[in-house]
């Protein structure tokens, strides 16, 4: 996902392989082993290996979600600044009725449609999905979390 023209509606989710795939295995793999381990030799320092490797899991989990919702609130911002920017002056004013779910969805709008679609989700109440599918110009966003 180098340019603009590399990320589409079709393929804008993102995947974060170091955490989807080697962290959430990793732990899944100890949770199951520490359960084996547990069925065979029960005890309290068994017992205490599953509760560690819960912790571990909630513990990367609640990591990734306050780091998305960082990231959610650095969109607000800067697509609330990119609105104010290049919305006309009569829906400015209503720019902060947009939810944080919209705001996320326009920050793939291009400079020239973002003031219709930004409009349309304003007096429609579009969702992220349908905003995100009435996109023409994709603009990329390869900095996410």
């Amino acid at each position: 996902m180098a340019d603009d023209t590399s990320q589409s509606y079709a393929n804008h989710a993102r995947t974060d392989p170091a955490f989807h795939f080697v962290l959430i295995g990793l732990v899944l793999v100890s949770f199951i082993v520490s359960i084996v381990v547990f069925v065979r030799r029960p005890g309290l320092e068994h017992g205490l290996l599953i509760l560690l490797t819960v912790v571990l899991f909630w513990n990367s989990f609640i990591t990734r979600i306050y780091s998305l919702k960082v990231q959610d609130r650095v969109i607000r911002l800067e697509e609330r600044l990119r609105l104010s920017m290049l919305l006309p002056e009569a829906i400015k004013p209503r720019i902060p009725e947009l939810t944080v779910s919209q705001l996320v969805a326009l920050r793939f709008a291009s400079d020239a449609e973002l003031p219709a679609l930004a409009a349309r989700a304003l007096n429609e109440g579009l969702t992220n999905k349908q905003i995100k599918s009435s996109i023409q110009s994709w603009r990329a966003d390869t900095f996410r979390v």
